[in-house]
């Protein structure tokens, strides 16, 4: 997606240096051509022969090299995107004030391309008014930034100033080169994973879900240009989330549709992939119940709060509402009277059988049918797979 772009990437003095390489290599990957300009600090935190490496160009940190002069003005007049990662402190100051003391700084004072940071350093200096005003400043002269991030920073302070993921940085630098993507300025909230609804302090109802269907939609969104909230319940494997995407964590039934309505009315489109337990139990216990020998244990069930049809009565015109169904028999029949009484744009039907296992597996066979009741059976494919085609019926019905 980035085949023969120009990307001039700029490093500076910050421990978030040592993440350059991956950045590199992926831009790389993406079809990119990479040089790489290090401030004369950053090459403390990370090796200059290792960037040349993946890079495939030598490294620029010094007017001069030997005998030769190292051009900022062509170096800026080269690039299509000039991209500060990390962007230290000090090097923001010198940037919003025009000070010109270095290799980096003469290329962005001479560079006629656009300019994006990733600012990184720790939570106080981040949080610091100098700072955010200098954060300013470059904004309003029309500098991109992304991040930094909330998590744990080199000090071992915890909060805002990590610098962001190479995959964040390359999907922001992605999403400049490719201002068409179809939902792009989109948000989306995406449910994925079971919910549990306890018995007492210690059991509870749950379901197989493992989220990976809800996780792989979710990320295609986002690829697509979507802001993503991904709403996901206990048990459920995280690492296959992209960085960027919004998680929030939640346990019942009640919790997801309380996290959904939070943001829903801003929302433009919702993905409900999460397997929601029907039932909860009518009274929670405050205490283990105990086993009494082979004496049967009655539990009252009653129904949890339907989520898609408590969305559907809510739902806005130009809002796109998806369900999902997971059906043994009647699927079909079922899933086209969930479609109605829900107020759904569309759903995706799962039939669970011996060729479709669905829970924990990599793969799913998926038939959509419209608000129109029209169906579209799909073949069997991988869950990233089958999350593009879904997306893509989304992108369909976007105004």
């Amino acid at each position: 997606m980035l085949q023969g772009k120009k990307i001039l990437l700029g490093v500076t003095g910050s421990i978030a240096a040592y993440k350059t390489p991956e950045l590199v290599r992926q831009l790389v990957k993406q079809g990119a051509q990479v040089k790489v300009v290090l401030t004369t600090s950053a090459s403390d935190f990370v090796s200059p022969l290792v960037l040349s490496t993946v890079s495939k160009n030598n490294i620029y940190s010094s007017f001069a090299n030997d005998s030769s002069w190292n051009n900022h003005v062509e170096l800026g007049l080269w690039c299509d995107l000039f991209v500060i990662a990390p962007a230290s402190a000090n090097t923001i100051a010198k940037m919003a004030n025009g000070s010109c003391d270095n290799l980096l700084t003469a290329v962005y004072l001479s560079c006629r391309a656009q300019v994006m940071i990733a600012p990184a350093m720790d939570v106080d200096m981040f949080q610091h008014s100098t700072t955010q005003q200098n954060l300013k400043t470059l904004r309003e002269k029309g500098i991109l930034q992304t991040g930094p991030e909330k998590g744990e920073l080199a000090s071992g302070l915890t909060g805002e100033g990590r610098m962001s993921e190479p995959e964040k940085i390359v999907e922001e630098i992605i999403r400049f080169f490719n201002p068409s993507l179809p939902l792009k300025n989109k948000k989306a909230i995406v449910t994925a994973g079971p919910t549990t609804e306890a018995i007492d302090p210690v059991r509870f109802i749950g379901n197989h879900s493992s989220g990976k269907m809800g996780i792989a939609i979710a990320n295609m969104l986002q690829k697509q240009g979507a802001e993503v909230t991904l709403i996901i319940g206990p048990g459920v494997a995280t690492r296959e989330i992209h960085n960027g995407i919004k998680t929030v964590s939640i346990t019942s039934a009640e919790d997801m549709l309380n996290e959904c309505q939070k943001i829903f009315s801003a929302t433009d489109m919702v993905v409900l992939a999460a397997a929601v337990a029907d039932f909860k139990p009518a009274e929670q216990a405050q205490q283990k119940i105990k086993k009494k020998g082979d004496e049967p244990v009655s539990l009252t069930l009653t129904p949890t709060t339907d989520i898609a049809a408590t969305l559907g009565k809510q739902k806005k015109k130009g809002q796109i509402l998806v369900g999902f169904a997971l059906e043994t028999t009647n699927g079909e029949a079922n899933a086209v009277k969930k479609l109605k009484s829900k107020n759904l744009d569309f759903i995706v039907l799962n039939m669970l059988d011996d060729d479709n296992k669905v829970f924990g597996s990599e793969f799913n066979r998926i038939t959509i049918i419209d608000s129109n009741e029209k169906v579209f059976p799909y073949d069997k494919k991988t869950k990233e797979e089958v999350a593009a085609d879904i997306v893509n019926k989304i992108i369909t019905l976007v105004q």
